[in-house]
């Protein structure tokens, strides 16, 4: 595994699960099928995209980046006329309420861990800048939570979203589609299998076979889907051109502070982790 590669999978297992939890909570599908959503990808594209508004399937599409546009535009924008935006965001974060007094419990909640966390998580956000970071932007537009949990999922959505923008970025930059980005991802081992990407991001297996083909004889893939040394070069220039645009927070929290923030997550995200709330990272026994 590279280096970019390493600080990528870093950043996931420490900071990034604690927020990705809310994609799989019961929390999150009980609060918006309350809205008369439809649980699955409707759930999702609203609950993702709320913050930028009633926007329509093309722009949901275009900042999601590896979804099947098609499949975008079954959800929205019929989502809006279902629940408004507003009241998506105050259900997710209802949600992410709920789901974190289920995984962590009042005492950890209202840890003093938890509050310096909240602390530095939200000064590490203000680091970001919303130039070209469409999601990232949005979300920082919505206003602050009040308790310190909800301010450390808020803050650390954020962060998430800033470094998601520059990833859309970087795979625009090194001329890879959102197919293309979802496919050479699942060939470098790192991300889910391509049986479950395909299906999550409701791709036929007639346009994931073509872009397999296509990728394969660009010199991409190799005969047995595996990355050639082509494509792992590309890769790898991706995952370095995300990190190097994704230092904002870090930089503007410091080296100390960043240390002890990941000090203060990391058995939050174990917690996470180990009582499988994000099917993908399940431990096996």
């Amino acid at each position: 595994m590279s280096d970019a590669a390493a600080e990528a999978l870093a950043f996931k297992k420490t900071f990034d699960v604690l927020h990705a939890l809310i994609y799989f909570a019961p929390e999150a599908k009980e609060r918006l099928t309350a809205l008369g959503l439809e649980h699955g990808s409707m759930t999702y594209f609203a609950s993702r995209a709320a913050a930028m508004g009633p926007v329509g399937p093309g722009v949901v599409a275009a900042t999601f980046y590896n979804f099947n546009p098609d499949a975008v535009a079954q959800a929205i924008p019929r989502a809006w006329e279902i629940a408004s935006p507003e009241q998506v965001v105050a259900a997710r974060l209802e949600a992410v309420d709920g789901a974190y007094r289920r995984l962590f419990g009042e005492e950890v909640l209202a840890s003093a861990a938890v509050a310096e966390a909240a602390e530095l998580a939200r000064e590490a956000a203000a680091g970001g800048t919303p130039e070209g970071r469409p999601l990232y932007a949005a979300h920082a537009n919505l206003a602050w939570p009040e308790q310190p949990h909800l301010v450390l999922w808020h803050a650390l959505t954020l962060v998430r979203e800033y470094r998601g923008d520059a990833h859309v970025a970087a795979l625009t930059l090194n001329g890879l589609s959102g197919l293309a980005a979802l496919i050479t991802h699942t060939a470098t081992g790192n991300g889910t299998a391509a049986s479950s990407a395909k299906r999550t991001r409701r791709w036929s297996d007639e346009q994931w076979d073509a872009e397999v083909a296509a990728l394969t004889a660009d010199g991409i893939l190799a005969a047995d889907g595996r990355l050639t040394d082509r494509g792992q070069e590309l890769r790898d220039r991706v995952e370095a051109a995300t990190n190097a645009a994704s230092q904002g927070p870090w930089r503007h929290l410091g080296e100390g502070k960043t240390a002890r923030l990941a000090e203060l997550c990391g058995p939050l995200a174990r917690t996470v982790i180990e009582a499988g709330a994000i099917p993908s990272m399940t431990p096996r026994g």
